[in-house]
């Protein structure tokens, strides 16, 4: 099998969202800092509550999905639609934004560690107008497989045919197909991961480093906090350069233009004006085609 090795590196960069929360932001951080579907990877990680208390206060969104994973902490969720979630230690939050939706998500902690991830996988357009979902996921519903020499993979979307595998993640049913993996390797630790070979993937490690092939062949190496491009292929061999804890995102990518302003992405300007209109005018939330419902 064809094997995957890194291409490029995006590094993560101090950034602020919400009322003021700090992160840090690697995909996303400009307009070609992007992996066909993924839009947007950023990393929250602070013990200190001025970092994080702001949250999210309510704001819109159209014409993607957004992805909240938290290893420590609570968020609450409230949108638009009715739904409220709490967001605990090890657990999702699949929202699909599509036509429209108003949400805050807040921390429900006055002190202690927060530590998460938010990302934007780009919806393809004959989905950006449909009625906007969410499901909230708690930690004892993300199945996990044991990996040689004492590591393992939580499964949270797709379907894990490595070590201990199979094992589907509770996401499924989305039109890029994407696999989503939370892999904890203790230090020197070796892992060899089929990816399909029609998905784009990337790796982020949020603990540790790792070792992976290079684009030349030769050892490279991946630091805490940047997000690692891989190549096509069909395999990713990696290893542990210390105790790790990262996350692997893949997806089919879609291949169309990206218009992203602010809180929207669509395919073209008009879109984007149309969104803006819809938003002022009031009517965002309740904009879904009727053939989507």
């Amino acid at each position: 099998m064809p094997p995957r090795h890194l291409q490029r590196v995006i590094s993560g960069m101090p950034a602020s969202d919400g009322a003021g929360v700090r992160l840090r932001r690697s995909l996303g951080r400009d307009d070609s800092a992007r992996l066909d579907p993924f839009l947007m990877l950023d990393e929250i990680a602070s013990d200190d509550a001025a970092d994080y208390i702001a949250g999210f206060p309510p704001h819109p969104h159209r014409g993607f999905e957004t992805v909240t994973y938290m290893l420590e902490g609570r968020m609450r969720h409230r949108d638009h639609l009715g739904n409220e979630g709490l967001l605990c230690a090890g657990g999702l939050q699949w929202m699909s934004a599509a036509a429209g939706i108003i949400h805050s998500e807040m921390p429900e902690q006055e002190s202690g560690r927060l530590h998460g991830f938010q990302i934007w996988i780009n919806l393809p357009a004959a989905e950006k107008m449909k009625a906007p979902s969410y499901a909230d996921i708690p930690a004892e519903r993300i199945p996990q497989a044991p990996l040689p020499g004492g590591g393992t993979a939580r499964v949270l979307a797709g379907r894990w045919t490595g070590p201990g595998g199979p094992l589907d993640g509770p996401v499924r049913g989305i039109s890029t197909a994407p696999l989503f993996l939370d892999l904890r390797l203790p230090a020197g630790a070796a892992l060899e991961i089929p990816v399909d070979a029609d998905h784009n993937a990337l790796l982020y490690p949020y603990r540790g480093a790792l070792h992976l092939a290079g684009p030349d062949g030769l050892p490279a190496g991946l630091a805490r906090g940047d997000a690692g491009i891989l190549s096509g292929g069909e395999v990713l061999v990696l290893e542990a350069a210390e105790d790790a804890g990262v996350l692997l995102l893949a997806a089919r990518p879609l291949g169309e233009p990206v218009v992203q302003y602010g809180p929207f992405v669509m395919n073209s300007r008009q879109e984007i004006e149309q969104a803006l209109r819809d938003y002022r005018d009031g009517r965002l939330a309740s904009a879904a085609r009727a053939d989507s419902l």
